[in-house]
């Protein structure tokens, strides 16, 4: 039986792995062009590997092997674990999976090309974010905060189209809907997540609250306002998913020093200090503006082997900086993958696993030890700094527990009933958890402008517990790793031990142990979310 098993995981890879650089290179020209032509080769391979694993008589061939089976090899009993969950997620006929296709790159095509318009020009999303980041002009800053949220408008209706199709497949499958199937073919539950959230939420409240007031009270100084007066656009990204730097000698600060770096180059310097080389993955990307183009950033794993590509569109300024450190992250978990696992393990952990390195990286972005070491900074202005520079980052994670309480929290609901007033929803959800009071009057779907809930499902929850698994490395590193000996904060973005214990801990192990046995593994211990609440306590 385990090598009629063994011959089924052959022939299923053999099948897979072609189609799946396919659909990767596929989607890589899609999004770097926005090409008519690419988004109907992404559907046409997106389609034809979904048939793969919705084949009936190819799912009951491997649950015959497996049912009631006791498989002690654990390397063929995590394939299995993963492949049937695969499998399950699957399980709808052919003309489900072209229309669910079709949907999906169809919103996905919309964002690709979308650009806004303000005050009558076609603008970008970086010069949008650049103008909510430094601008004191309260009404342009009203008009770019519109603005980012016209795409929205464009693809709500058919999100929720796709929404109600993803829960009839659910149901179909024997799921009450689709988030909640998505939920447990992760190996998360949905009850356990929350109840992380709830407590997270019960935790970092009165921390996130004191943070609030002052930051309220910093921009309402700096715009000639009562911080009651706060709206949206007062703050210094779209969706108040980054902490404004209200600070105006932080403001001035880390805008003069990224405003002439080549952002590319100091990530490369960085990475190959730690031990872990870039420069190929780099060569290979596409990381600067083009019509066309994705707005976003993201990195992709092509073929599981050495072709490893990011997609960016930098600026030289810290967010750009924050966010190469952080897809760079994604990108050495994949290329220091242990080369022979298996094909179906030659991956992260889990994907919350690979947010947490990401995580772990772009925190650097304001470390007085990075800047000095980096990019050119004189130590004793950072120390200067350092500790403005800590309240930046500890406000960014302030606000990301809060952000992504409220998105998972929306998409849950958006599950639940997808026909419910979501406008109101959203800015109930927004004034809850972040605090910022809804505009007067508007009744949008400003939700929809964000493209996760269309292109990347039920994926949101991971960067929160991405944030909580990169906290537990950090203490551990600089526990364990680093020891007494020497500065632990220096030493974390300089020392090749760190490359080296990620590496062999967290890398090359690839997919083989279920999450929580991974992070034990990495760190011996499970899952401990209070070193995060110690991190933003302090």
């Amino acid at each position: 039986m385990l090598e009629e098993l063994q011959a089924f995981i052959r022939e299923h890879v053999a099948a897979i792995e072609p189609l799946e650089k396919a659909v990767s290179l596929a989607y890589w020209h899609f999004t770097t062009t926005g090409k008519k032509e690419y988004e109907q080769e992404v559907t046409r391979l997106h389609v034809a590997l979904r048939k793969v694993y919705a084949d009936p008589a190819r799912f009951e061939r491997l649950k015959s092997l497996t049912d009631n089976q006791i498989i002690n090899d654990q390397t063929l009993a995590r394939q299995v674990t993963l492949l049937r969950d695969l499998f399950t997620g699957n399980q709808m006929d052919d003309e489900t999976i072209e229309e669910l296709t079709q949907r999906e790159v169809a919103i996905e095509s919309i964002f690709n090309t979308f650009r806004a318009e303000l005050q009558g020009k076609k603008v970008t999303e970086n010069e949008l974010k650049e103008i909510l980041r430094a601008s004191d002009d309260l009404e342009l800053r009203f008009q770019a905060w519109q603005a980012s949220k016209q795409v929205g408008a464009q693809v709500a209706g058919p999100l929720i189209e796709l929404v109600e199709l993803r829960n009839e497949i659910a149901h179909s499958i024997g799921f009450e809907n689709f988030y909640r199937m998505r939920i447990t073919l992760q190996e998360l539950d949905d009850d356990e997540l929350f109840a992380i959230f709830d407590e997270l939420d019960r935790l970092v409240s009165p921390i996130y609250r004191n943070y609030k007031a002052d930051l309220d009270a910093q921009l309402a100084d700096r715009f000639g306002i009562l911080p009651a007066d706060l709206r949206p656009w007062h703050y210094s990204d779209p969706f108040f998913q980054d902490a404004p730097a209200a600070d105006p000698a932080v403001r001035k600060f880390l805008a003069d020093t990224f405003a002439h770096q080549d952002i590319e180059a100091l990530t490369r310097r960085f990475y190959r200090t730690i031990g872990l080389d870039v420069d190929d993955v780099l060569a290979r990307s596409d990381l600067y503006e083009r019509d066309g183009k994705q707005q976003h950033a993201y990195c992709m794993h092509v073929d599981r082997k050495d072709d490893i590509r990011i997609l960016a569109n930098i600026k030289p300024n810290d967010k750009w900086m924050g966010t190469m450190l952080h897809e760079c992250g994604h990108a050495v978990y994949d290329k220091y993958l242990d080369s022979d696992l298996p094909y179906l393990l030659r991956q992260h952990a889990h994907i919350l696993f690979t947010e947490a390195i990401a995580m772990l990286m772009g925190r650097l972005e304001t470390d007085p030890h990075w800047l000095t070491t980096y990019a050119g900074v004189p130590g004793g202005e950072a120390q200067l700094l350092a500790d403005q520079l800590w309240g930046q980052m500890r406000g960014q994670l302030l606000i990301m527990s809060r952000w992504v309480s409220l998105m998972s929290r929306f998409e849950r609901a958006l599950y639940r009933d997808p026909r419910q007033d979501l406008n109101s929803l959203w800015w109930d959800l927004e004034e809850r958890f972040q605090m910022v009071p809804r505009p007067e009057g508007r009744d949008a779907p400003d939700w929809a402008a964000k493209i996760h809930l269309g292109t990347t499902p039920v994926y949101y929850h991971n960067y929160l517990m991405g944030e909580l698994i990169a906290s537990q490395l950090r203490s551990y590193v600089e526990t364990h790793i680093f020891g007494e000996d020497g500065n632990p904060g220096y030493r974390f973005v300089t020392d090749p031990s760190l490359g080296h214990f990620l590496t062999q801990r967290i890398f090359r192990p690839g997919a083989l142990r279920h999450w929580q046995d991974a992070l034990e593994f990495a760190t011996g211990e499970r899952l401990r979310p209070q070193y995060f609440v110690d991190q933003v306590r302090t």
